[in-house]
């Protein structure tokens, strides 16, 4: 939900003009190295995790990042900062940055495959107007569904309480053993 909002407040907040320039949109082949290289600093720096990861790539592509830059974005749902400081807590400080490291270069070169795949097909959207295709709150399918589903997480949530769950969570605690820290 936090992702969401971040994602929305960096849609109406943030001009047009401020990702123009960060994105180089002034300059096509700079723009198409440079946004595949930027996208997951981006995810990484707005932590807007998987709920609000498509939103605010739609407004960096409003905005004038590549179409590779895009890619690369949504790829970089796996290194946000939570997920960084489980890796580490996990993995140790040098396995976690190796991740780090390893991930990011690869959302890159997925960001620059895609850009130039799509581009030498003639796939990439020449138009930048993404938008929200039903912004009003309706009673339809999608809101029976979303209550029937509430319904089933409120059992089972519940389930959980009443079956001794919290008791049994709370004698897994404490941290991974010594030896898997590096």
């Amino acid at each position: 939900m936090l992702g969401l909002f971040i994602a929305g407040a960096l849609g109406a907040w943030v001009p047009d003009s401020f990702w123009q320039k960060l994105f180089l949109t002034g300059h096509p082949l700079l723009s198409k190295i440079w946004g595949p290289l930027l996208g997951p600093v981006i995810s990484i720096l707005s932590f807007v995790c998987s709920i609000g990861n498509v939103p605010l790539a739609a407004v960096l592509w409003n905005g004038g990042i590549s179409f590779g830059g895009v890619i690369s974005f949504i790829f970089a749902d796996l290194i946000i900062l939570p997920i960084l400081v489980i890796y580490r807590k996990y993995y140790g400080t040098k396995t976690m940055l190796f991740i780090l490291t390893t991930f990011y270069v690869t959302m890159v070169m997925a960001g620059y495959a895609v850009e130039l795949i799509f581009g030498a097909a003639g796939l990439i959207p020449s138009t930048r107007n993404a938008k929200v295709l039903n912004p009003t709150i309706g009673w339809d399918y999608t809101t029976y569904l979303n209550i029937v589903f509430l319904a089933v997480a409120v059992a089972l949530v519940w389930r959980f309480f009443h079956t001794g769950g919290a008791r049994m969570l709370r004698m897994m605690g404490g941290s991974p053993e010594p030896a898997a820290m590096g």
